[in-house]
């Protein structure tokens, strides 16, 4: 699952995102209005975490466009405002749900994944392939009843590939939605981190299920 973080206050940015990232979220941040609003405006993530009170353009205006060009993602609204005239223009916006500053972790992770399976009406819980299975709830994976221990990047990577089984995914694809926004794809790290997955899935069985298409990228499918 990737996640946009759309904050101005760094410390707050960083907080959030090294704790999504260790729940095994990929997670890019934007610090101003303006960029949150066109990063997220790609439609390549599943969640927005958007303040309302940003340089440039703030979180109400943003949804609000967001929603006028009818993108679906949810969007939970961060605020230090706790009135309740504050909380119904927020979600009258647009948004999806509204977390008062200052929060407990515990709290808005318990909101991310609420959202997450809230927004899920075209995604499982649970993606399989084979005898390999992955659950997205729990960040677990096993394959022919094996657990399997995953990197968080490993895990990110793994569950792009099965969300798209059988399609063939060039490495800039895989950059923009496992790496970072400004990701180096002139890098080899995509296919170093393949074959850690690779090791881990696919050695010690007969059936491979990641393959190399050559000059195009990678795809997991069953032979």
């Amino acid at each position: 699952m990737r996640i946009l973080v759309v904050e101005d206050e760094k410390k707050v940015a960083h907080f959030i995102q090294q704790g999504l990232e260790e729940e095994h979220y990929t997670v890019d941040v934007a610090l101003n209005g303006e960029e949150g609003e066109a990063m997220a405006g790609m439609g390549n993530y599943d969640l927005l975490i958007l303040d309302v009170m940003l340089p440039k353009k703030n979180g109400i205006d943003i949804t609000r466009a967001l929603r006028q060009r009818k993108m679906p993602v949810p969007i939970l609204m961060l605020t230090a405002k706790a009135t309740t005239d504050d909380k119904v223009e927020g979600l009258d916006s647009g948004a999806d749900d509204y977390l008062t500053k200052p929060f407990a972790f515990a709290e808005l992770l318990a909101r991310v994944r609420s959202l997450l399976r809230r927004g899920a009406t075209e995604k499982t819980t649970m993606l399989l392939l084979g005898d390999l299975e992955l659950d997205t709830v729990s960040h677990r994976a096993r394959r022919g009843g094996k657990p399997i221990d995953l990197t968080m990047k490993e895990y990110a990577l793994l569950e792009f590939l099965l969300r798209n089984k059988d399609r063939v995914l060039s490495r800039t694809i895989i950059s923009e939605h496992i790496w970072e926004y400004n990701f180096d794809t002139g890098t080899n790290l995509i296919d170093v981190y393949v074959n850690h997955l690779r090791s881990k899935i696919d050695a010690g069985f007969d059936r491979k299920l990641i393959h190399t298409v050559r000059g195009v990228g990678y795809v997991m499918k069953e032979e």
